[in-house]
């Protein structure tokens, strides 16, 4: 008796599932029919024209035209290299350049490791202090 209410539950559920689906694929559109929708709705409405452009973004002075009024600026001290950043009072910006070269750094790690002053690699936990509660 379990096993024929249990089938025929089994049953009833794949009939809902399946005709479910039967019924939303006969009901939806083709794609042939949503094209359509879509070249209708992108068609202007009777008595609109369709909307121009908008104003061109692009330089009305070729690129010769610019390199030469660069050239000319930079001759004249009235801008600046590409890359040579400027605050507003036209300083430069202060350099982030080490003055040091690379030997006297290599002199100065090797004279720290030589001190004990270097802490080993992966240790660095052991020599901080423990935050203060």
């Amino acid at each position: 008796m379990k096993t024929k209410l249990a089938l025929g539950a089994v049953a009833a559920a794949a009939i809902a599932v399946f005709s479910q689906g039967a019924f939303a694929q006969a009901s939806s559109p083709t794609r042939a029919e949503v094209k359509a929708q879509a070249r209708e709705a992108n068609k202007a409405p009777a008595g609109e024209a369709p909307m121009a452009s908008g104003p061109s973004t692009s330089s009305n002075t070729t690129r010769a035209e610019r390199k030469a009024t660069t050239k000319a600026a930079l001759k004249a001290g009235d801008s600046q290299p590409m890359g040579e950043a400027s605050n507003k009072e036209g300083k430069t910006a202060p350099s982030t350049a080490s003055t040091t070269t690379r030997a006297e750094r290599k002199e100065t790690t090797k004279a720290a490791v030589k001190a004990g002053d270097v802490t080993p690699k992966g240790d660095a936990s052991s020599t901080t202090e423990a935050p203060k509660k």
